[in-house]
């Protein structure tokens, strides 16, 4: 028998349970829009003193990077996937090396459209790519309010670097001045320091080297004294690596390739010969094979402990302190690049821009100036990259951390923005002519003077059909 008290209690128990059921259920339902609400990317998010973040979330960017030290460590240091997680916009990189950049990058630009939204460029093309209309001017991107990054500061990067690597056009061609426009962003820029075996120096009481004079002398003392140790690692090989090496030193001893006024070849003379014997100097108390030598050969020289110098571009100092690649990472000092008839270090490396056929520029952009940033700088930075903001060499604690930070500080006031001529016709001029000639004095095959001297003819005919000689 069901009594009533029986079906009463039921009831309550029912009900009981209704209640509660309900009542998971707005906490559920509470907690779910709780979630949407913190997993959603709202504009209130994203959005920084008015800047938004994620205006093109949904784009894909595509990227043409070089296999290089500085772009190496940006990959490695997560920049990228955080750009893509805070903006919403997929990038893609096309990885290669850089000598085989050139010629797919014109490619993809000389299309109607093309495959890159970014190139990074090596600086001797930044001409050539700007006079033939194959990158954009940045400064329409910079004055679009909503593309402005907030706090970016501009006047922070390192002012030669700005130069050499985004300036084109104008009277100067490959120089700042009237006319003028900025098309690229240093990212992988350099200048040259002298990393040199601390260890040793301390072992022989050695002076390091403040001139040339004393770079030689130094070179011939490890040369002749230290077994399995020789004096300067360089770069030799034939073509655009001979040219480099030469245009290295060139620039101290006072030697130009053209000259400043009248655009006649100028690299047979004095100063460019001398420069030349310095190097056969360098090839005589250097390791073995040098003449063949590319910029891989050169710092593995150092990195295997086989010399005691290394003189070139500044962002092998990251590599050089990695452990898991150099047998002498804790054995380092870095000093300024010695000086000739005057101070003068080297201005090159990689800078980005944006093609004038890109599919998503407004995105590219954000992405070159988020990569460009003081935060990310640092990132990049940490994971063997090389600084293109002053504020990060002038660093007091980065100093400490990176000591070749303070000598860069002092090195970048001599850094020599017309280094070499970046005009369009560089390439025609920088490895089949000059790079050869260079060569063949280095390896004994010509006299310098000759080797300078039998390039002056063709040389001068592109000067002249190119339009700067009469």
């Amino acid at each position: 028998m069901i009594c009533k008290k029986d079906i009463m209690y039921k009831g309550e128990s029912m009900m009981k349970r209704f209640l509660l059921l309900m009542a998971v259920f707005f906490m559920i339902c509470s907690f779910v829009v709780a979630q949407s609400q913190q997993e959603e990317p709202a504009e209130t998010m994203t959005t920084v003193d008015g800047f938004d973040w994620r205006q093109f979330a949904g784009d894909q960017i595509v990227v043409c990077w070089p296999n290089h030290v500085h772009y190496n460590a940006t990959i490695a240091s997560g920049v990228v996937e955080e750009f893509e997680e805070l903006t919403g916009i997929d990038v893609e990189i096309d990885l290669l090396q850089y000598l085989s950049m050139h010629d797919k990058q014109v490619l993809e630009m000389s299309k109607p459209q093309g495959d890159y939204d970014i190139v990074s460029m090596v600086v001797m093309w930044k001409a050539e790519y700007a006079m033939a209309d194959m990158i954009q001017p940045l400064e329409p991107f910079f004055a679009k309010e909503n593309l402005q990054v907030p706090d970016y500061d501009f006047d922070d990067l390192v002012p030669a670097y700005v130069e050499v690597t985004g300036i084109a056009g104008g009277e100067n061609v490959y120089r700042d001045g009237p006319g003028a426009s900025l098309y690229g962003l240093p990212f992988g820029s350099e200048t040259s320091i002298l990393v040199y075996r601390q260890d040793l120096f301390d072992q022989y009481d050695i002076e390091v080297p403040e001139t040339y004079d004393d770079l030689i002398e130094v070179s011939k003392f490890f040369h002749e004294n230290v077994p399995g140790v020789d004096g300067l690692t360089m770069r030799g090989a034939s073509g655009h690596h001979a040219t480099h090496g030469w245009l290295l030193h060139a620039s101290p001893y006072g030697a130009r390739v053209f000259d400043a006024e009248t655009w006649e070849p100028a690299f047979n003379r004095p100063e460019a010969i001398e420069t030349i014997e310095f190097m056969k100097k360098m090839i005589e108390y250097g390791p073995p094979g040098m003449t063949g030598f590319t910029q891989d050969e050169e710092f593995q020289a150092f990195l295997q402990g086989d010399v005691a110098m290394y003189l070139d571009a500044s962002v092998f100092t990251g590599t050089a302190r990695d452990t898991t690649k150099s047998k002498v990472a804790d054995k380092l000092g870095f000093a300024l690049h010695p000086a000739a008839a005057t101070m003068g270090s080297e201005t090159g490396g990689f800078g980005l821009a944006i093609p004038s056929n890109a599919q998503n520029p407004d995105a590219a952009f954000l992405f070159m100036q988020f990569l460009t940033m003081k935060e990310t700088e640092r990132k990049i930075i940490e994971n063997g990259g090389a600084p293109f903001r002053m504020s990060s060499v002038n660093d007091a604690d980065l100093q400490e951390t990176y000591p070749e930070f303070k000598v860069l500080a002092e090195q970048l006031k001599y850094a020599n923005p017309d280094w070499r001529p970046i005009i369009p016709e560089w390439g025609e001029i920088n490895g089949p002519y000059l790079g050869v000639a260079i060569n063949q004095a280095l390896t004994g095959e010509k006299t310098p003077q000759e080797a300078m001297n039998d390039i002056v003819a063709p040389v001068r005919e592109i000067m002249v059909r190119a339009g700067y000689i009469d």
